[in-house]
């Protein structure tokens, strides 16, 4: 019974992130572009009405997923919320007047039938309820590496290799989040008495606006918009999952069997996302972005010159004339 509930939240869940998706990403590229990290895009988009609207609808879906995941366990709860692509790309196209194509109705079918052949093969079940705060350490240093190597790329590959880098690094936080949003619907209810005991709370305070940094920092630095957002998208459930199984004593099948029909599963609804992706509201904001061309250093010094040739002249005529009428 505990993991239908799960199931319908999560999907519920999904619904809403897919319609914050749609909200904010009309919003994000009406901002000026930001470093990698820079606090200050908190201030451009707070200063953006339609972003705030988008947060708050985002918040409500972080509510579902909370309730989602106090009754189901990690490899249950975060494979289903990869449907909140499904539903922005689908909520998109009703924004846009867009009639749905094959790539969105191959995207959808490849997508669902994905997640349902890994669920119906993992059959995930719950472990513990918490874990020792210990965890953090081998979490921290996972997320230490994802985001490490961000700068290391970015030397080589800034326009290419950065943002899928970033959209890597961004997909790791958000499965660790996950991971604390759990802990949190355990631990919240002891109190504060003592403070240790809400570690996941602080936890997750620190690295939630961190996954939102990296997550806006991926889409503005980025025209691979579509690779990124399937980095991102598929990342975070496998990095839930892992810490199911690893810290949580989840369980999922392990039958050779099972195992194959899981990797299939998995697999095709890799291809479903990356499908949807090319459907989706960042990909669609940036395609109808207003885009301002600067024109190159050689054609400026030349308008510059011609600029200054014509004021010559005007000035030569006027002075001709008004010595021609003495």
């Amino acid at each position: 019974m505990n993991e239908l509930v799960a199931v319908l939240v999560a999907v519920a869940a999904a619904i809403t992130f897919g319609a914050s998706d749609v909200i904010e990403q009309r919003a994000t590229h009406e901002v000026a572009e930001r470093k990698l990290l820079d606090p200050r895009l908190f201030a451009d988009l707070l200063a953006t009405r339609l972003w705030v609207i988008g947060i708050a609808v985002d918040i409500s879906a972080s509510g579902l997923q909370a309730v989602a995941l106090h009754f189901g366990p990690l490899s249950l709860v975060q494979p289903t919320l990869v449907c909140d692509l499904l539903f922005a790309a689908v909520m998109a196209a009703a924004v846009a007047r867009r009639r749905p194509d094959r790539v969105m109705a191959a995207g959808v079918l490849c997508c669902t039938g994905g997640l349902a052949l890994f669920q119906a093969a993992a059959r995930p079940t719950g472990g513990k309820v918490t874990v020792s705060p210990t965890v953090l350490i081998p979490l921290g240093v996972f997320l230490a590496a994802a985001i490490g190597i961000c700068p290391i790329v970015a030397r080589f590959s800034p326009k290419k290799g950065l943002p899928l880098a970033t959209a890597f690094a961004c997909g790791a936080v958000f499965g660790v989040t996950a991971f604390l949003l759990k802990e949190i619907t355990q631990t919240i209810g002891r109190g504060f008495s003592p403070p240790s005991q809400q570690w996941p709370l602080y936890a997750f305070i620190i690295l939630e606006p961190l996954g939102f940094l990296l997550n806006q920092n991926a889409f503005q630095e980025s025209t691979l918009i579509a690779p990124v957002l399937a980095i991102r998208t598929v990342v975070d459930p496998l990095v839930a999952i892992g810490i199911g199984l690893l810290f949580l004593n989840e369980r999922i099948a392990s039958r050779p069997v099972d195992i194959a029909a899981e990797a299939a599963g998995l697999a095709i609804m890799t291809v479903g996302v990356y499908a949807l992706a090319h459907r989706s509201p960042q990909l669609t904001a940036r395609q109808t972005a207003p885009t301002r061309t600067r024109p190159a250093p050689s054609q400026e010094r030349e308008d510059n010159s011609l600029h200054v040739k014509i004021r010559s002249a005007m000035a030569w005529t006027a002075s001709f004339g008004g010595s021609h009428s003495c």
